[in-house]
């Protein structure tokens, strides 16, 4: 009997910002993407239920909001809150797996300090780096191999957080220049053990599914030629974001500014940086081409659906912030997502309903024909995908998305967040809250929380935070709907 049901290939980017693959984004060369989406259909709202990478990837794996599987922050940190996913907790791989689908996985996990791909329903098949993960010692051994090991490279243009932006003996790493060729990049490495896989798999029986997790283009925005010159810092205008004042916002956006040791970086200190963002950008679009050519010459293109999306957003800049943190502007809620799927999706359709990351945990699912299970928060993008990107008739679609945030290793700080087309309400446990009219201030500069004007805005988005938490069992619903309720119409301290 023959299994018609889709491959599927997932390619996770780690921290990259919706618009850089959006038609009115920047000038940014996403080739690879563009093909995607010209071929495929793309959500024009799909947002991460946490900004951040363990939480988010959880969230991913599990189909459930971070409060509900309970990694809060990122597992490799000393101060993670829960430093491993819940065996117990079903995953839409193990599900798969259960189901007669190969899992294989190349590149970053950062789920879980104990655990691997593998305890998950996975084969791992390397590229693994030290800093979060540490799980195989491939991609160094392919260094060493070449002649350039890790870490004995001398870097140019290195521009760092803190006091002197050329100092390497402070502050963290923002960008730089390597000058290894590109096919000593992880990307490049994770590229072609992404390839094997597709051989492998090519040549074996039942459908499969494969995971391949870039580790970028997350800072530190290290780059080889010819991406690291492909952008002229001189020609990136600052996005509106940049004339951030702070006033009216949580002590913390500016506290975060310090913290992150970028309060002193010019417009052309964020310039450097950006360019050799957008090159990363391209440089794994380019990498991304190679794997999709590797489906077509093996005869899977029709057969395999094609996702890609990332964990959250990045900064770079934007309200003159640098990373990420408990700031819950689109800039890092915000991502990408295209899906391809020969025979079912519209070439070039939209999709501008709200979608959640983790609503891809069902939607492989349903792609699958397995059953969804009971415990997850998320809903099937199947119907949409199947239907040109709109809703079918009779099906009802919510018309708000919800994240939340815990902390990083700045310390826990309980944040909430509701978002519909036009506006946006987030609630911060120990400062003001805050209201964005995004239609009139897509930037997310002015806090309307204690506008009169906007106070049935207000009470009718708290109504709808108080509901999803109580729908999803947020423990935090014990005590904020009172908090909220009794707040007064201006600030919420």
């Amino acid at each position: 009997m023959t299994d018609d049901r889709p491959n599927v290939l997932l390619v996770l980017t780690d921290q990259e910002r919706y618009d850089l693959s959006a038609p009115d984004g920047p000038p940014v060369e996403t080739p690879t993407m563009d093909r995607l989406s010209s071929e495929g259909l793309r959500f024009e709202r799909a947002f991460t239920p946490i900004s951040i990478c363990s939480s988010a990837r959880a969230s991913l794996l599990t189909g459930q909001f971070p409060h509900g599987h309970g990694m809060l922050n990122n597992c490799h940190e000393a101060d993670a809150v829960q430093p491993n996913l819940p065996t117990e907790i079903q995953t839409f791989s193990e599900v798969l797996d259960a189901n007669g689908y190969d899992c294989t996985y190349t590149g970053k996990w950062h789920v879980g300090r104990d655990q691997t791909p593998e305890t998950f329903g996975f084969s791992y098949l390397g590229g693994s780096d030290r800093h979060h993960d540490d799980i195989d010692d491939a991609f160094r051994e392919y260094r060493r191999e070449r002649g350039v090991p890790l870490g004995e490279v001398d870097r140019e243009e290195e521009l760092y957080t803190g006091d002197d932006p050329r100092d390497a003996s402070e502050g963290t790493l923002v960008s730089a220049v390597t000058p290894v060729d590109v096919e000593e990049t992880r990307a490049w490495f994770l590229a072609e053990r992404t390839i094997e896989a597709i051989e492998r798999h090519a040549d074996a029986a039942g459908p499969f599914f494969h995971r391949a997790d870039f580790y970028g283009p997350h800072h530190p925005y290290v780059v080889p030629e010819p991406y690291a010159s492909m952008y002229d810092p001189d020609e990136i205008e600052p996005p509106d974001s940049y004339a951030e004042t702070d006033d009216g916002k949580p002590q913390v956006h500016e506290n975060y500014r310090h913290y992150r040791g970028v309060a002193g970086f010019d417009w052309e200190l964020w310039a450097e940086g950006i360019a050799k963002y957008w090159g990363f950008v391209t440089l794994i679009d380019d990498q991304f081409e190679r794997v999709l050519a590797a489906l077509e010459d093996h005869g899977l293109a029709d057969e395999t659906a094609v996702v890609h999306a990332a964990d959250h957003g990045d900064f770079v800049g934007a309200h003159r912030q640098f990373n990420k943190g408990p700031l819950a502007y689109d800039d890092t809620y915000h991502i990408p997502l295209q899906i391809r799927w020969s025979g079912v999706t519209e070439p070039g359709s939209v999709c501008n309903r709200l979608v959640h990351l983790h609503d891809l945990a069902p939607t492989f699912l349903e792609m699958a024909g397995a059953g969804i299970p009971e415990s997850f928060d998320a809903r099937s993008l199947v119907p949409v995908l199947e239907n040109g990107g709109t809703v079918p008739d009779g099906l009802e679609w919510p018309d708000s998305v919800f994240a939340q945030y815990h902390g990083d290793e700045f310390g826990l700080y309980s944040q909430r967040m509701v978002r519909t087309d036009r506006y946006k309400y987030v609630y911060n446990s120990p400062d003001i809250d805050e209201l964005y009219d995004l239609a009139a201030d897509p930037a997310e500069l002015q806090n309307l929380v204690g506008h009169p004007d906007y106070a049935g805005v207000r009470k009718a988005l708290r109504e709808r935070l108080v509901d999803w938490m109580d729908r999803t069992d947020d423990p935090n619903c014990e005590w904020v709907p009172d908090v909220l309720a009794s707040a007064s119409t201006e600030n919420r301290v």
